[in-house]
């Protein structure tokens, strides 16, 4: 079975991921672990704080691909240069980019953008609107050149979207419709799957086929049933799988996936296809 995950940081990426045992933010990750589902030992994530121990985690889950996510916000950044690092010789890993026109100015996000593609190799574009200081909704106008810069050049939009948002109203997978019906041609891939406003996205990818989710760690969670029946519809080509790791298991996420009902006839899509044909391999 290939299968691509999605959504995979190592511990040493940051604090945030629980690089530090012992301190505050590893004991939230552990408690994270526990709030999605983790079922067992909820300290696996440990396994990670060492490149060795990352890539054997993907190794054992016997992975085609794991997409290691970039971050640049206030509060967070990610460096691209240390996810290309991560990424850099290991085939079974690609990298996405993390940016933020209202830090880097508009015109240093998009020559950030083609560095990272081009000389980084790194395989697409993270954005946090709403983490932004101030907050943003995602079709805000300061956005759309680079949109149209991405939509030009075919590299395909991670939006980060979910409850740990600082503020919920920004959660609102609403504002994807002008994006999506000014720019068809731009992948917008929906991380967290604008949970717990899943009938919402849905709404909107029903309309707009180049909007795609990855709920990652929160289709276990309750209220995420309409992402299996959607699936199992008109969803099949928009769905892909991701694991969400360290706050979940790899293998244990995919043995969840798999029992959650979705169709034998779109798994494979689910699980790799659709995956695949975003990043065109």
């Amino acid at each position: 079975m290939n299968v691509i995950d999605m959504r995979c940081r190592p511990a040493y990426l940051h604090d945030f991921f629980g690089a530090t045992p012992g301190n505050a933010a590893h004991t939230a990750a552990r408690w994270l672990n526990r709030r999605v589902g983790t079922r067992g030992d909820d300290a696996h994530f440990e396994r990670s704080l060492t490149a060795k121990g990352f890539l054997a985690e993907v190794r054992d889950a016997r992975l085609s691909k794991a997409v290691v996510v970039g971050r640049h916000t206030p509060a967070q950044h990610l460096p691209n240069d240390f996810i290309h690092q991560i990424v850099h010789g290991h085939d079974e890993l690609l990298g996405i980019a993390g940016i933020d026109p209202a830090l880097q100015g508009v015109e240093g996000a998009v020559e950030e953008i083609d560095r990272a593609v081009d000389r980084l190799g790194l395989a697409g574009i993270d954005l946090e609107p709403g983490f932004g200081e101030p907050a943003r909704h995602p079709d805000d106008p300061l956005y759309f050149p680079v949109y149209e810069h991405l939509a030009a050049r075919g590299i395909p939009l991670f939006l980060m979207s979910g409850p740990t948002t600082p503020d919920p109203a920004f959660n609102d997978p609403g504002r994807l419709a002008k994006i999506a019906r000014t720019f068809p041609n731009l992948k917008i891939v929906c991380y967290h799957g604008y949970w717990p406003n899943v009938d919402q996205l849905l709404g909107v990818a029903f309309r707009y086929e180049n909007i795609l989710a990855v709920p990652d760690m929160y289709l276990f969670l309750p209220g995420s049933a309409a992402f299996v029946q959607a699936a199992n519809g008109f969803l099949g080509d928009q769905l892909l799988f991701g694991s969400s790791y360290p706050f979940r298991p790899i293998r244990q996420s995919i043995d969840d996936f798999l029992a959650l009902g979705f169709k034998e006839s779109v798994l494979d899509k689910l699980l790799y296809g659709n995956a695949a044909r975003l990043f065109d391999l």
